[in-house]
């Protein structure tokens, strides 16, 4: 899956499996340039993450329900949604205007 925001593609990685789930972007230490996708998911958390994110929950029909800039490692977030979106950062700000993303299909 992809989505374009401000004119940049993103690739959407689907953290559908338990292990995807749980590892998600722990220990990670290279930069993100995709978005992670977790589907019927509304917290998360950044423990053990070596990096900052941004973060954005969609309902069902990926409506922006909420958006947080520069989440910082060690925290917990607990937001209504049903996605949840780990972005690069950055991304969030080009979002402040969305209502809805565009997801498409490769």
């Amino acid at each position: 899956m992809i989505t374009t925001i401000d004119n940049k593609e993103y690739e959407i990685i689907i953290m559908n499996s338990f292990y995807k789930r749980l590892k998600g972007l722990m220990f990670k230490k290279e930069r993100i340039n995709k978005i992670y996708m977790f589907p019927r998911c509304s917290s998360i958390h950044t423990f053990f993450m070596r990096q900052n994110i941004d973060i954005c929950m969609l309902d069902k029909n990926y409506n922006i329900t909420y958006l947080k800039s520069n989440l910082k490692p060690n925290r917990i977030l607990i937001k209504k949604g049903y996605y949840t979106l780990e972005m690069p950062l950055k991304t969030a700000e080009k979002l402040k205007n969305t209502k809805q993303l565009k997801i498409s299909k490769k």
